[in-house]
């Protein structure tokens, strides 16, 4: 894809964010996989990972805007590194702070050999939700609430899609041999998160990889590690469904408009991850919009409900395992930089957060 179609497209690619924000909130895909994830396979014989780099082509076509990007980056508190050693000023042994990301490509599920260290002498693992290791009690629990997932009544997908924005829906889902009559009850943010993992991704899964938080999670209950939750999937699902409806079904729709281009924006914050660049993942999108005249004004109440809430209540309920020491914090890399990060949320609370060399 070249940068012309991105910018051609940036207007719905901004909301593209909420698909990206859905492969850290995985519990989503987990829950509803099965419908797609099939129909995916079976559409694409081709499963390898196609996507592009999209920072790479920017270096390559527009190298003053990649600088600038990278000093916007820079100016992001605590946004480079995945892996942070945590200590606190009594005698507890050091914990540390990982940045995963919810996908099954090898490349992330391996870690870095520093990483797996810490995870290997932890005593206690912590992941953003326990829940990932039981599905059948996942999906139980979210069928206790079905308006968090379905439309109620007569209310229906189409009811927020113009004739315009209905035909890219529709097209795009019999692209993935979905008919969108078969979804029409299913809430957006639970549609979209599903058709924005490539097919590779899809296949994987299909085939029994896991992510790699569900890989620690294993790990740490099969070598008897104490294991736990700092969210459940339903309040995670609760934060989704409290987002503006328009948001919603404007990264569904732009998802489908973009196509195939989905997979370059994965492999695109892929990269930035396997580099440590948690501060470049909102710059490169934002520079998008406003190259394309857009604003970025809609994803203020993204950034406080769905990471800096969270945030706060990830790093409430992760103090107690800080005090005690020893424990492998693992969240997706969204959450680690910024003001409100959870690398500042420690320290604003008293421990000397540092960063390690990977």
């Amino acid at each position: 894809m070249n940068l012309k179609r991105i910018f051609d497209c940036a207007g719905r690619l901004a909301r593209f964010w909420l698909a990206i924000a859905r492969h850290f909130l995985f519990a989503l895909s987990l829950a509803a996989g099965g419908l797609l994830t099939s129909a995916a396979h079976a559409q694409d014989s081709e499963v390898a990972c196609e996507g592009d780099d999209l920072v790479k082509a920017l270096a390559a076509e527009n190298p003053a805007l990649l600088e600038r990007l990278r000093r916007e980056a820079a100016e992001t508190p605590n946004g480079k590194g995945l892996l942070w050693r945590i200590e606190s000023t009594g005698d507890a042994p050091p914990s540390y702070l990982f940045g995963t990301m919810h996908v099954t490509d090898p490349r992330v599920v391996a870690m870095s050999e520093a990483a797996r260290e810490a995870f290997g002498g932890a005593r206690t693992i912590a992941v953003e939700t326990t829940d990932i290791l039981d599905e059948a009690s996942m999906r139980a629990a979210l069928a206790e609430e079905p308006e968090l997932t379905m439309f109620l009544g007569d209310e229906r997908l189409t009811d927020y899609l113009d004739t315009k924005e209905r035909m890219i829906v529709q097209e795009g889902l019999a692209e993935r041999g979905v008919p969108l009559q078969a979804v029409v009850k299913m809430k957006p943010w639970m549609l979209s998160s599903l058709i924005s993992l490539p097919a590779c991704e899809l296949h994987r899964r299909e085939s029994g990889a896991v992510m790699l938080d569900q890989k620690l999670a294993q790990e740490a209950h099969e070598t008897g590690k104490n294991l736990v939750g700092l969210e459940t999937a339903h309040e995670q699902l609760s934060a989704m469904a409290s987002l503006p409806m328009e948001l919603h079904m404007e990264a569904l729709v732009g998802v489908l408009e973009l196509g195939d281009g989905v997979e370059d924006f994965i492999e695109t914050i892929m990269v930035l991850y396997l580099d440590g660049e948690t501060g470049m993942f909102r710059p490169v999108l934002d520079r998008l919009l406003v190259e394309a005249g857009q604003n970025t004004d809609g994803y203020a109440e993204f950034d406080r409900l769905m990471i800096e809430r969270r945030n706060e209540v990830m790093a409430e309920r992760a103090m107690p395992l800080l005090e005690e020491g020893g424990a492998f914090i693992a969240v997706g890399a969204m959450h680690l930089p910024g003001e409100r990060g959870l690398v500042a949320l420690f320290r604003e609370a008293g421990y000397e957060v540092q960063a390690i060399e990977e």
